[in-house]
């Protein structure tokens, strides 16, 4: 495919379509990547010859992916790339028709979600040194994701008429514009109390336009936090507190729910906590929560490690 082509493909995705640039180049990538598998098995000449790709051209190249030892979830998104690539041919008229769209994507493993364990959640929550400007407004962070579940976009658009100190909660605005109202308990009160009457008015004194803001989490300069800021300063306080190394902010989210759902809480209403739009996504947590069971009974249970010691 010429770069011409490349280029109209990514700006059909950002444009029409509404992806962010990474998600186009990532498209694209995967588009360039069944051209030269064209170009393998028709010669280089036909690597575009897009109107003769077929539903059975498509599954020789899903058979491919399999044999080059994609993992099914590579191989998902790369079907995925290329139904939008061929509804981009097919805008462009050239292409009539979408054999992407005919094609199965692997069936996918359920992957269940990280967490962290209680000993873990306190390690981490008491990383940050309340005693400086920024440690303070960490550790209000910090607490908030775990008692709220939310997510980091909308904790970073949290604005100070959002929160009700007196009630604990605070009203997010989730996926899709949806407002949903969120709760906290005591020790994310007094943190974010704490966060709010000195260390914010610390970083809004730091603003150089000296213009007021009611976003309520501000970074060193003043302004609004940026979301992806909000992953660097989750790892940094999971590096140290020496916690499972491989979470995200998005984990402590889970960590919410599956410690909520650990302490009878009821699915519906998780769901409602953490926005979900159906109950088939809050449902993995029971997964987790099995699991755990599971290795607990493993570890504990006399009969369970093959032992023969149980009392008589």
């Amino acid at each position: 495919m010429s770069a011409a082509y490349i280029d109209a493909f990514i700006a059909y995705m950002t444009d029409a379509r509404g992806v962010s640039a990474h998600t186009a180049e990532a498209y694209a990538h995967d588009a360039v990547q069944f051209m030269d598998f064209l170009a393998a098995i028709w010669g280089e000449d036909r690597s575009g010859d897009f109107a003769d790709v077929d539903y059975r051209t498509m599954r020789t190249y899903i058979a491919h992916l399999h044999r080059q030892k994609y993992e099914k979830r590579s191989i998902s998104r790369k079907v995925t790339s290329l139904r939008s690539f061929f509804s981009f041919l097919i805008a462009s008229s050239l292409a009539a028709a979408n054999p992407a769209a005919l094609a199965q994507s692997p069936k996918l493993d359920r992957m269940l979600p990280e967490f962290l364990y209680g000993q873990e959640v306190a390690a981490l929550l008491s990383a940050p040194d309340p005693d400086n400007t920024l440690g303070c407004r960490d550790r209000a962070i910090l607490e908030m994701f775990y008692a709220t579940g939310v997510r980091r976009s909308e904790l970073v658009a949290v604005k100070l008429p959002d929160i009700d100190m007196q009630q604990r909660r605070v009203r997010v605005i989730g996926k899709g514009d949806k407002e949903r109202e969120v709760l906290f308990g005591e020790p994310a009160a007094v943190a974010l109390q704490d966060y709010i009457e000195r260390a914010r008015p610390a970083l809004l004194r730091k603003r150089a336009d000296g213009r007021d803001e009611d976003t309520c989490f501000l970074s060193k300069s003043g302004r609004p936090l940026a979301a992806s800021y909000i992953y660097v300063l989750v790892r940094k306080y999971v590096l140290e507190a020496g916690v499972s190394s491989n979470i995200s902010p998005h984990d402590l989210r889970h960590t919410f729910a599956t410690h909520m759902l650990d302490g009878g809480a009821d699915l519906r209403t998780i769901q409602e906590l953490l926005g979900h739009a159906s109950l088939r996504s809050t449902e993995i947590y029971t997964h987790v929560t099995t699991k755990r069971m599971k290795e607990v009974y493993a570890e504990t249970h006399p009969l369970a490690k093959g032992g023969s010691d149980a009392d008589e």
